[in-house]
């Protein structure tokens, strides 16, 4: 595993750069923790902003959709910056500017590559689902030449790269302490609902260990 370039003028922050972090075990570990990410470039010279599933292999991430989408054609070869957000916790101060968010979140920025070889693009799906369900991927059908054909896999490394992580209490100033209001932070966690069943199915198929024990957001 390589480390990301020195920060660059679009991945370096500008304020608040106390809550940078640019070493790639933070970077992975957010992109790990959340599969939903917002990849945006501009198309016909409009900003266009599409929330997708991104996974990371090494040190590149991938995200995918139909290949008849003009999201994924006119993101191809196009430079593009794809954003993981985790949200931690609400913060609460004594006065309405301090008011903020925990949360961690990644900034990947560079050159959209599209995969054109159908093994490479099976096996970053093989990957993407392992990552998610591990072990279900063999237990599937296989997938279709046209599934692939119709299947766009795009990927970006991982060379320019940001994380920024807002945690704590409120930063009130010490005049706004004894302000008679509440303050302090609502943690926001993930939890996954009772997994149900789709009535088409076999009710003699046991629940899998990966829908059982599927978590994401740590």
């Amino acid at each position: 595993m390589t480390a990301p370039n020195a920060p660059t003028d679009r991945s370096r922050l500008r304020r608040m750069h106390e809550k940078a972090a640019y070493d790639r075990a933070t970077i992975d570990a957010i992109l790990d923790a959340m599969p939903v990410a917002h990849v945006g470039y501009v198309l016909n010279g409009a900003p266009m902003v599409i929330p997708t599933l991104q996974w990371r292999v090494g040190d590149h991430i991938y995200w995918h959709g139909s290949s008849a989408s003009r999201t994924q054609r006119g993101a191809r070869d196009a430079q593009v910056c794809v954003t993981v957000t985790l949200t931690d916790a609400m913060v609460l101060a004594r006065s309405g500017l301090e008011h903020s968010v925990n949360f961690r979140s990644v900034m990947v920025f560079g050159t959209a590559r599209a995969l054109t070889d159908p093994a490479e693009k099976a096996e970053a799906l093989r990957a993407m689902m392992e990552q998610m369900f591990p072990g279900r991927w063999d237990q599937l059908r296989a997938m279709t030449a046209q599934e692939l054909k119709a299947t766009a896999i795009l990927t970006l490394p991982l060379t320019e790269a940001s994380a920024k992580i807002g945690t704590g209490m409120p930063t009130d100033p010490p005049e706004d302490l004894a302000t008679p209001v509440w303050a302090g932070i609502l943690p926001i966690h993930f939890t996954m609902g009772t997994p149900i069943a789709d009535p088409a199915s076999n009710a003699k198929i046991a629940l899998p260990d990966h829908v059982r024990n599927y978590r994401f957001g740590g």
